[in-house]
């Protein structure tokens, strides 16, 4: 059985390996299709359950942000016809879809001061987007079942005594040991991705810090890191200022290019 589970995974783990745009190896098992499918779905009953902003000049605001960070995306991407909606909601929140959708809090705009601020939380979700981390999440959640289910058959098949204390064990150790960490290396590379990204949209980089110092006053950062699924703000500020000089680089040249965002609200 042992050696039944662990060629269940590996088959399912070699047939999906990809690499992330930072080169990170990764596990995406399913089609672009089939993620556009479950974005669709999701925006959909996003829009029918949550209140919708109709305030024309925020969604102004936020749309002329979007779409700046949208157009230098990989060209499979910007070539996509995104839909950005603004959802009524005090939580400062944003979010991005596979399938090509952005959603943002009306309770974000006040944390995110202005349009390089905010621009930098569109370009961390939209590069979740393009990293594939919600494929990457849909399938380790998916191995890490079959993992589980044929770990439980094995101890029921051999009659293991304290069979359930050791599968609570498993859950706890699949939580701590495997989920948690690899949502924060997703929150990284997509802060990494989402630098790059304002930067060659041509908004101010430094100001990526400036918002998430907004976020740590705003927030209680009471839950330690290891029990998170973000890194922690000081750790998030850090890793931004040691690409800082890359992406400054990259905003130059954007501005050489024309791109000089004048985005208002």
């Amino acid at each position: 059985m042992k050696k039944l589970v662990l060629a269940v995974l590996a088959t399912a783990v070699l047939a999906g390996c990809k690499t992330s745009p930072t080169g990170r190896t990764q596990i995406a098992l399913y089609s672009d299709q089939q993620m556009s499918e479950m974005g669709t779905a999701s925006f959909a009953e996003m829009k029918a359950s949550q209140p919708i902003n109709k305030d024309a000049k925020t969604n102004s605001y936020v749309n002329c942000i979007a779409e700046k960070v949208v157009a230098v995306l990989p060209q499979e991407y910007a070539s996509q016809n995104w839909e950005v909606v603004v959802f009524e909601d005090e939580s400062a929140n944003a979010f991005a879809l596979p399938g090509g959708y952005i959603g943002v809090h009306t309770g974000l705009l006040k944390i995110a001061t202005n349009q390089d601020q905010l621009a930098t939380v569109l370009g961390h979700e939209v590069g979740h987007v393009i990293a594939e981390h919600s494929n990457e999440r849909v399938s380790q959640s998916s191995i890490l079942d079959t993992g589980m289910q044929l770990g439980s058959a094995a101890l029921e098949m051999g009659n293991i005594q304290y069979r359930n204390e050791i599968m609570q064990g498993l859950g706890l150790g699949a939580q701590y040991g495997v989920v948690l960490p690899f949502s924060r290396s997703h929150e990284s590379e997509a802060d990494e991705i989402g630098l790059d990204l304002m930067a060659q949209a041509g908004f101010n980089p430094q100001e990526s810090v400036t918002l998430w110092q907004n976020m740590s006053a705003a927030g209680s950062g009471t839950t330690p890191e290891f029990l998170s699924t973000h890194p922690a703000p000081s750790n998030r500020i850090k890793n931004l200022q040691a690409q800082m000089s890359k992406a400054l680089s990259e905003q130059s040249t954007a501005k050489s290019q024309g791109k000089k965002p004048q985005c208002t609200l």
